[in-house]
Protein backbone atom coordinates (compact mmCIF):
# COMPACT_ATOMS: atom_id res chain seq x y z
CA UNK A 1 0.00 0.00 0.00
CA UNK A 2 2.94 2.40 1.22
CA UNK A 3 4.54 2.22 -2.15
CA UNK A 4 1.45 3.53 -3.94
CA UNK A 5 1.63 6.92 -2.63
CA UNK A 6 4.02 9.51 -3.55
CA UNK A 7 6.24 11.51 -1.21
CA UNK A 8 4.74 14.40 0.34
CA UNK A 9 6.76 18.23 0.07
CA UNK A 10 7.09 20.11 2.82
CA UNK A 11 7.25 23.53 1.97
CA UNK A 12 7.32 25.74 4.74
CA UNK A 13 6.15 25.42 8.36
CA UNK A 14 5.73 27.68 11.60
CA UNK A 15 4.37 27.21 15.01
CA UNK A 16 3.53 29.32 17.93
CA UNK A 17 5.35 30.15 21.35
CA UNK A 18 4.01 27.01 23.46
CA UNK A 19 2.83 28.23 26.85
CA UNK A 20 1.87 26.27 29.92
CA UNK A 21 -2.21 26.57 30.27
CA UNK A 22 -3.23 29.46 31.95
CA UNK A 23 -0.27 31.97 31.20
CA UNK A 24 1.01 33.48 28.73
CA UNK A 25 -1.83 32.86 25.80
CA UNK A 26 -4.39 32.25 28.19
CA UNK A 27 -6.47 34.97 26.32
CA UNK A 28 -5.85 33.55 22.70
CA UNK A 29 -8.43 31.35 21.07
CA UNK A 30 -7.30 28.13 19.28
CA UNK A 31 -8.51 29.90 16.36
CA UNK A 32 -6.44 32.57 16.34
CA UNK A 33 -3.26 30.67 17.43
CA UNK A 34 -4.00 28.83 14.12
CA UNK A 35 -4.24 31.81 12.09
CA UNK A 36 -1.34 32.65 13.36
CA UNK A 37 0.69 29.42 12.34
CA UNK A 38 -1.17 29.11 9.07
CA UNK A 39 -0.17 33.19 7.50
CA UNK A 40 3.39 32.86 9.03
CA UNK A 41 3.87 29.02 6.74
CA UNK A 42 2.62 30.79 3.92
CA UNK A 43 5.00 34.26 4.46
CA UNK A 44 7.95 31.26 5.08
CA UNK A 45 7.57 30.40 1.60
CA UNK A 46 5.91 32.85 -0.24
CA UNK A 47 2.71 31.92 -0.72
CA UNK A 48 -0.82 33.60 -1.25
CA UNK A 49 -3.85 32.55 0.86
CA UNK A 50 -5.70 32.81 -2.44
CA UNK A 51 -3.62 29.67 -3.65
CA UNK A 52 -4.48 27.33 -1.06
CA UNK A 53 -6.70 25.26 -2.19
CA UNK A 54 -7.63 23.51 1.19
CA UNK A 55 -6.76 23.56 4.91
CA UNK A 56 -6.88 21.21 7.24
CA UNK A 57 -6.14 21.30 11.30
CA UNK A 58 -6.33 18.98 14.23
CA UNK A 59 -7.75 19.59 17.12
CA UNK A 60 -9.06 18.19 20.27
CA UNK A 61 -10.90 20.29 22.49
CA UNK A 62 -13.15 22.08 19.91
CA UNK A 63 -14.64 25.29 20.71
CA UNK A 64 -18.13 25.71 21.02
CA UNK A 65 -18.38 28.23 19.33
CA UNK A 66 -15.95 26.98 16.00
CA UNK A 67 -17.26 23.66 15.22
CA UNK A 68 -15.30 23.33 12.16
CA UNK A 69 -12.23 24.96 13.36
CA UNK A 70 -10.34 24.85 10.66
CA UNK A 71 -13.00 26.42 8.02
CA UNK A 72 -12.91 29.02 10.46
CA UNK A 73 -9.03 29.21 10.90
CA UNK A 74 -9.22 29.37 7.08
CA UNK A 75 -11.31 31.86 6.28
CA UNK A 76 -9.92 34.10 9.13
CA UNK A 77 -5.95 33.86 7.28
CA UNK A 78 -7.92 35.19 3.99
CA UNK A 79 -7.85 31.75 2.34
CA UNK A 80 -10.92 32.36 -0.09
CA UNK A 81 -14.52 31.07 0.74
CA UNK A 82 -14.46 28.68 -2.35
CA UNK A 83 -11.55 26.95 -0.57
CA UNK A 84 -12.36 23.69 1.55
CA UNK A 85 -11.73 23.61 5.01
CA UNK A 86 -11.97 20.69 7.44
CA UNK A 87 -11.04 19.38 11.17
CA UNK A 88 -9.60 16.00 11.85
CA UNK A 89 -9.33 14.52 15.55
CA UNK A 90 -6.71 11.44 16.24
CA UNK A 91 -6.10 12.49 19.93
CA UNK A 92 -2.56 13.54 20.54
CA UNK A 93 -2.46 12.52 16.95
CA UNK A 94 -4.62 15.11 15.15
CA UNK A 95 -1.49 17.07 14.21
CA UNK A 96 -0.18 14.06 12.40
CA UNK A 97 -4.23 12.75 11.14
CA UNK A 98 -4.25 16.33 9.69
CA UNK A 99 -0.76 15.80 7.40
CA UNK A 100 -2.45 12.47 6.38
CA UNK A 101 -5.35 14.02 5.27
CA UNK A 102 -3.50 16.69 3.05
CA UNK A 103 -1.53 13.77 1.87
CA UNK A 104 -4.24 12.10 0.48
CA UNK A 105 -6.25 14.70 -0.57
CA UNK A 106 -3.04 16.19 -2.61
CA UNK A 107 -2.55 12.34 -3.75
CA UNK A 108 -5.90 11.95 -5.39
CA UNK A 109 -5.54 14.99 -7.08
CA UNK A 110 -8.26 16.72 -4.95
CA UNK A 111 -5.83 20.10 -3.87
CA UNK A 112 -2.94 21.23 -4.75
CA UNK A 113 -1.84 23.04 -2.15
CA UNK A 114 -2.87 22.40 1.41
CA UNK A 115 -1.82 23.43 4.40
CA UNK A 116 -2.04 21.05 7.14
CA UNK A 117 -1.77 21.21 11.01
CA UNK A 118 -3.07 21.74 14.96
CA UNK A 119 -4.30 23.87 17.05
CA UNK A 120 -5.00 24.07 20.86
CA UNK A 121 -6.08 26.04 23.33
CA UNK A 122 -6.02 23.91 26.79
CA UNK A 123 -6.58 26.98 28.89
CA UNK A 124 -9.70 27.66 27.60
CA UNK A 125 -11.24 23.83 27.63
CA UNK A 126 -14.51 24.87 29.68
CA UNK A 127 -15.72 24.04 32.91
CA UNK A 128 -19.32 22.23 32.39
CA UNK A 129 -22.45 21.54 33.83
CA UNK A 130 -22.80 17.84 35.23
CA UNK A 131 -26.73 16.51 33.45
CA UNK A 132 -28.68 17.11 36.60
CA UNK A 133 -27.38 20.61 36.97
CA UNK A 134 -28.07 21.23 33.04
CA UNK A 135 -31.47 19.89 33.50
CA UNK A 136 -32.15 22.88 36.32
CA UNK A 137 -30.43 25.47 34.44
CA UNK A 138 -32.93 24.49 31.36
CA UNK A 139 -35.72 24.82 33.36
CA UNK A 140 -34.98 28.28 34.54
CA UNK A 141 -34.08 29.44 31.43
CA UNK A 142 -37.21 28.48 29.89
CA UNK A 143 -38.85 29.95 33.05
CA UNK A 144 -41.83 33.05 31.62
CA UNK A 145 -43.17 33.92 34.45
CA UNK A 146 -42.23 34.84 38.14
CA UNK A 147 -44.04 31.65 39.37
CA UNK A 148 -41.83 29.32 37.27
CA UNK A 149 -38.70 30.78 37.68
CA UNK A 150 -39.46 30.66 41.47
CA UNK A 151 -40.16 27.04 41.04
CA UNK A 152 -36.89 26.42 38.85
CA UNK A 153 -34.75 28.31 41.94
CA UNK A 154 -36.71 26.10 44.44
CA UNK A 155 -34.73 23.23 42.79
CA UNK A 156 -31.13 24.01 42.80
CA UNK A 157 -28.95 22.56 45.40
CA UNK A 158 -25.33 23.57 46.33
CA UNK A 159 -23.96 20.57 44.13
CA UNK A 160 -25.47 21.91 40.74
CA UNK A 161 -23.07 24.93 40.94
CA UNK A 162 -20.06 22.87 41.15
CA UNK A 163 -18.37 22.82 37.44
CA UNK A 164 -17.56 19.12 35.53
CA UNK A 165 -13.82 19.70 34.78
CA UNK A 166 -13.64 19.58 30.72
CA UNK A 167 -9.65 19.11 31.00
CA UNK A 168 -10.28 15.98 33.69
CA UNK A 169 -12.83 14.80 31.78
CA UNK A 170 -10.81 14.41 28.41
CA UNK A 171 -7.77 13.49 29.78
CA UNK A 172 -9.69 9.95 31.18
CA UNK A 173 -9.87 6.99 29.10
CA UNK A 174 -13.72 6.29 29.01
CA UNK A 175 -12.37 2.38 28.29
CA UNK A 176 -9.50 1.53 30.94
CA UNK A 177 -10.79 3.71 33.14
CA UNK A 178 -7.11 5.55 33.81
CA UNK A 179 -6.41 8.84 32.99
CA UNK A 180 -3.10 9.69 31.11
CA UNK A 181 -0.97 9.59 34.44
CA UNK A 182 -2.16 6.21 35.32
CA UNK A 183 -1.56 4.48 32.49
CA UNK A 184 2.35 6.13 32.91
CA UNK A 185 2.29 4.46 36.10
CA UNK A 186 1.07 1.08 34.57
CA UNK A 187 4.32 1.32 32.55
CA UNK A 188 6.37 2.16 35.15
CA UNK A 189 5.40 -0.71 36.79
CA UNK A 190 5.50 -3.26 33.91
CA UNK A 191 9.43 -2.02 32.66
CA UNK A 192 10.85 -1.34 36.12
CA UNK A 193 11.71 2.09 35.32
CA UNK A 194 12.81 4.02 38.60
CA UNK A 195 11.36 7.69 39.72
CA UNK A 196 15.49 8.65 39.24
CA UNK A 197 15.09 7.42 36.06
CA UNK A 198 12.27 9.47 34.86
CA UNK A 199 13.79 12.71 36.97
CA UNK A 200 16.46 12.07 34.92
CA UNK A 201 14.70 12.21 31.60
CA UNK A 202 12.89 15.29 32.88
CA UNK A 203 16.09 17.20 33.27
CA UNK A 204 17.56 16.48 30.33
CA UNK A 205 14.61 17.55 28.25
CA UNK A 206 14.55 20.89 30.02
CA UNK A 207 18.25 21.22 29.51
CA UNK A 208 18.46 20.21 25.95
CA UNK A 209 15.37 22.53 25.35
CA UNK A 210 16.76 25.45 27.19
CA UNK A 211 20.07 25.27 24.80
CA UNK A 212 18.16 24.95 22.05
CA UNK A 213 16.67 28.42 23.09
CA UNK A 214 19.98 29.47 23.93
CA UNK A 215 20.96 28.87 20.28
CA UNK A 216 17.93 29.72 19.22
CA UNK A 217 16.62 27.10 17.10
CA UNK A 218 13.13 27.02 17.66
CA UNK A 219 12.87 30.87 16.68
CA UNK A 220 13.64 29.27 13.09
CA UNK A 221 10.22 28.17 13.35
CA UNK A 222 8.04 30.38 15.81
CA UNK A 223 6.17 32.86 14.72
CA UNK A 224 5.21 35.70 17.64
CA UNK A 225 1.90 36.09 19.07
CA UNK A 226 0.93 39.26 20.36
CA UNK A 227 -1.33 39.00 23.49
CA UNK A 228 -3.87 40.79 24.32
CA UNK A 229 -1.76 43.58 26.66
CA UNK A 230 0.19 44.38 23.59
CA UNK A 231 3.51 42.38 24.47
CA UNK A 232 5.04 39.97 21.80
CA UNK A 233 4.98 36.78 23.31
CA UNK A 234 7.79 35.00 21.19
CA UNK A 235 9.85 31.68 23.03
CA UNK A 236 8.43 28.61 24.97
CA UNK A 237 7.40 29.80 28.66
CA UNK A 238 8.27 25.77 29.58
CA UNK A 239 11.86 25.14 29.37
CA UNK A 240 14.05 25.26 32.52
CA UNK A 241 17.79 26.26 32.22
CA UNK A 242 18.20 26.01 36.01
CA UNK A 243 16.02 22.52 36.31
CA UNK A 244 17.89 20.11 38.52
CA UNK A 245 17.01 16.47 40.02
CA UNK A 246 17.18 18.42 43.50
CA UNK A 247 13.63 20.02 42.74
CA UNK A 248 12.22 17.43 40.85
CA UNK A 249 12.66 14.69 43.41
CA UNK A 250 11.08 16.92 45.77
CA UNK A 251 7.62 16.77 43.98
CA UNK A 252 4.47 14.59 44.96
CA UNK A 253 3.81 11.61 42.64
CA UNK A 254 0.15 12.46 40.98
CA UNK A 255 -1.10 9.71 39.82
CA UNK A 256 -0.68 5.87 41.38
CA UNK A 257 -4.41 5.55 42.82
CA UNK A 258 -3.25 2.02 43.77
CA UNK A 259 -4.85 0.55 46.86
CA UNK A 260 -2.25 -1.79 47.72
CA UNK A 261 0.40 0.81 47.90
CA UNK A 262 1.70 4.29 47.12
CA UNK A 263 4.41 3.84 45.55
CA UNK A 264 3.82 5.80 42.24
CA UNK A 265 6.85 7.29 40.54
CA UNK A 266 4.84 9.43 37.88
CA UNK A 267 4.82 13.67 38.93
CA UNK A 268 4.36 16.97 37.28
CA UNK A 269 7.90 17.23 36.74
CA UNK A 270 8.62 14.42 34.88
CA UNK A 271 5.41 14.75 32.50
CA UNK A 272 4.26 17.13 29.83
CA UNK A 273 2.25 20.31 30.82
CA UNK A 274 -0.89 21.19 29.91
CA UNK A 275 -0.36 23.55 26.83
CA UNK A 276 -1.51 26.00 23.90
CA UNK A 277 -0.09 26.41 20.88
CA UNK A 278 -0.25 25.98 17.39
CA UNK A 279 1.62 24.65 14.32
CA UNK A 280 1.16 24.59 10.75
CA UNK A 281 2.54 23.04 7.03
CA UNK A 282 2.61 24.18 3.46
CA UNK A 283 2.22 20.86 1.63
CA UNK A 284 2.54 19.82 -2.06
CA UNK A 285 3.12 17.03 -4.22
CA UNK A 286 6.88 16.26 -4.31
CA UNK A 287 7.01 16.10 -8.09
CA UNK A 288 5.19 20.03 -8.46
CA UNK A 289 8.18 21.56 -6.11
CA UNK A 290 9.91 23.16 -8.90
CA UNK A 291 6.85 25.75 -9.55
CA UNK A 292 7.29 27.19 -6.09
CA UNK A 293 10.37 29.28 -5.59
CA UNK A 294 11.17 27.97 -1.79
CA UNK A 295 13.10 24.98 -1.82
CA UNK A 296 11.34 21.97 0.49
CA UNK A 297 12.29 21.65 3.72
CA UNK A 298 12.10 17.99 3.38
CA UNK A 299 9.16 15.38 2.38
CA UNK A 300 7.20 12.87 4.26
CA UNK A 301 8.00 10.02 3.01
CA UNK A 302 5.95 6.86 4.62
CA UNK A 303 3.32 6.74 7.76
CA UNK A 304 1.84 3.55 10.27
CA UNK A 305 -1.14 4.22 12.43
CA UNK A 306 -1.46 0.80 15.04
CA UNK A 307 -3.52 0.34 17.62
CA UNK A 308 -2.84 -0.75 21.50
CA UNK A 309 -3.89 -1.86 25.16
CA UNK A 310 -5.75 1.76 26.56
CA UNK A 311 -4.37 0.98 29.41
CA UNK A 312 -0.89 1.26 27.57
CA UNK A 313 -1.21 3.57 25.37
CA UNK A 314 2.38 5.13 25.82
CA UNK A 315 3.76 2.02 24.00
CA UNK A 316 1.44 2.93 20.80
CA UNK A 317 4.77 4.25 18.94
CA UNK A 318 6.53 0.84 19.39
CA UNK A 319 3.75 -1.00 17.61
CA UNK A 320 3.04 1.82 15.11
CA UNK A 321 7.36 1.86 14.33
CA UNK A 322 7.55 -1.82 13.78
CA UNK A 323 4.52 -1.89 11.17
CA UNK A 324 6.41 1.55 9.51
CA UNK A 325 9.35 -1.25 9.30
CA UNK A 326 8.04 -3.75 7.93
CA UNK A 327 6.25 -1.83 5.40
CA UNK A 328 9.23 0.05 4.51
CA UNK A 329 12.18 -2.42 5.25
CA UNK A 330 14.27 0.14 7.11
CA UNK A 331 15.97 -0.46 10.98
CA UNK A 332 16.36 1.64 13.52
CA UNK A 333 19.69 2.35 12.57
CA UNK A 334 18.66 4.20 9.49
CA UNK A 335 17.24 7.18 11.21
CA UNK A 336 19.33 10.14 11.88
CA UNK A 337 17.15 11.80 14.16
CA UNK A 338 14.04 10.63 16.19
CA UNK A 339 11.26 12.42 18.23
CA UNK A 340 9.20 10.65 20.37
CA UNK A 341 6.55 12.61 21.83
CA UNK A 342 7.47 13.45 25.89
CA UNK A 343 3.82 12.62 27.12
CA UNK A 344 5.85 11.00 30.36
CA UNK A 345 9.21 10.04 31.24
CA UNK A 346 8.11 6.77 31.98
CA UNK A 347 6.44 6.13 28.54
CA UNK A 348 9.09 7.57 26.27
CA UNK A 349 11.57 5.31 28.41
CA UNK A 350 8.95 2.48 27.96
CA UNK A 351 9.08 2.96 24.68
CA UNK A 352 13.10 2.63 24.45
CA UNK A 353 13.28 -0.72 26.49
CA UNK A 354 10.39 -2.64 24.01
CA UNK A 355 12.08 -1.33 21.44
CA UNK A 356 15.36 -2.78 22.47
CA UNK A 357 13.69 -6.00 23.78
CA UNK A 358 13.67 -9.19 21.87
CA UNK A 359 11.44 -11.01 24.27
CA UNK A 360 8.62 -8.00 23.41
CA UNK A 361 9.15 -8.08 19.89
CA UNK A 362 8.35 -12.11 20.03
CA UNK A 363 5.40 -11.90 22.23
CA UNK A 364 3.55 -8.61 21.42
CA UNK A 365 4.48 -7.48 17.75
CA UNK A 366 5.30 -11.49 16.03
CA UNK A 367 9.24 -10.74 14.96
CA UNK A 368 12.06 -13.17 15.77
CA UNK A 369 14.41 -10.17 16.78
CA UNK A 370 13.86 -6.64 18.83
CA UNK A 371 12.71 -3.73 16.42
CA UNK A 372 16.63 -2.30 17.47
CA UNK A 373 18.23 0.21 20.37
CA UNK A 374 16.89 3.63 20.13
CA UNK A 375 19.81 5.57 20.21
CA UNK A 376 19.90 8.48 22.97
CA UNK A 377 22.22 11.25 21.23
CA UNK A 378 19.41 10.75 18.34
CA UNK A 379 16.27 11.30 20.06
CA UNK A 380 14.40 14.52 20.44
CA UNK A 381 18.11 16.16 20.58
CA UNK A 382 16.36 19.43 21.24
CA UNK A 383 14.33 18.59 23.85
CA UNK A 384 10.17 17.19 23.80
CA UNK A 385 7.16 17.91 25.35
CA UNK A 386 8.19 17.49 29.20
CA UNK A 387 9.83 20.92 28.50
CA UNK A 388 7.80 22.48 25.60
CA UNK A 389 4.55 21.58 26.36
CA UNK A 390 2.12 19.34 24.35
CA UNK A 391 -0.64 21.10 23.26
CA UNK A 392 -2.40 17.80 22.03
CA UNK A 393 -4.12 18.98 18.44
CA UNK A 394 -0.56 20.61 17.47
CA UNK A 395 2.60 18.00 18.70
CA UNK A 396 2.31 15.97 15.71
CA UNK A 397 3.06 18.77 13.67
CA UNK A 398 5.40 20.13 15.77
CA UNK A 399 7.31 17.19 15.64
CA UNK A 400 7.54 16.72 11.70
CA UNK A 401 8.37 20.55 11.45
CA UNK A 402 11.24 20.25 14.34
CA UNK A 403 12.56 16.95 13.26
CA UNK A 404 12.99 18.44 9.43
CA UNK A 405 14.66 21.57 11.09
CA UNK A 406 17.23 19.24 12.86
CA UNK A 407 18.06 16.99 10.00
CA UNK A 408 19.12 19.93 7.96
CA UNK A 409 21.00 21.60 11.28
CA UNK A 410 22.60 18.73 11.64
CA UNK A 411 23.66 17.12 8.28
CA UNK A 412 21.38 14.19 8.28
CA UNK A 413 18.81 12.75 5.61
CA UNK A 414 16.32 10.46 7.23
CA UNK A 415 14.18 10.87 10.57
CA UNK A 416 11.59 9.43 12.54
CA UNK A 417 8.67 10.89 14.63
CA UNK A 418 5.97 9.32 16.34
CA UNK A 419 3.87 9.60 19.60
CA UNK A 420 1.21 7.63 21.64
CA UNK A 421 -2.22 8.63 21.50
CA UNK A 422 -4.62 8.54 24.38
CA UNK A 423 -6.92 5.54 23.85
CA UNK A 424 -4.72 3.25 22.80
CA UNK A 425 -2.96 4.03 19.53
CA UNK A 426 0.10 5.12 18.19
CA UNK A 427 1.55 6.87 14.73
CA UNK A 428 4.71 6.88 13.17
CA UNK A 429 6.27 8.98 10.33
CA UNK A 430 9.08 8.94 8.39
CA UNK A 431 10.76 12.33 6.83
CA UNK A 432 13.80 13.00 4.59
CA UNK A 433 15.54 15.97 3.08
CA UNK A 434 15.75 15.14 -0.34
CA UNK A 435 14.00 12.90 -2.66
CA UNK A 436 17.13 11.05 -3.70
Amino acid sequence: MMDKIKPLAVLAGARTPFAKAFTDLRDISAVELGRIALVDALRRCDIAPSDVDEVVFGNVSGPPDAANISRVISLQSGVPQDRIAHTVNRNCASGMESVLSAWHSINERRAAVVVAGGTESMSQVPLLFSPEAARVWMQLGRAKTITQRLVALSRFRLRHFKPVVGLELGLKDPVSGLNMGETAEVLAKEFSITRDQQDTFAMHSHLKAAMAQENCFFSGEIAPVEKRNGETFKKDNGPRVTQSLEQLARLHPLFDQSSLDRSGTVTAGNSCPLTDGAAALVLVDADDVNRFTTSPLGYITSYAIAGCDPRRMGLGPVYAVAKLLKQTGLRMSDFDAIEINEAFASQVLACQAASASRSFAEKELGLGTSLGEVPTDRLNVHGGAIALGHPVGTTGTRLILSLLRTLHLNGGRRGLATLCVGGGQGFAVTVETSKE
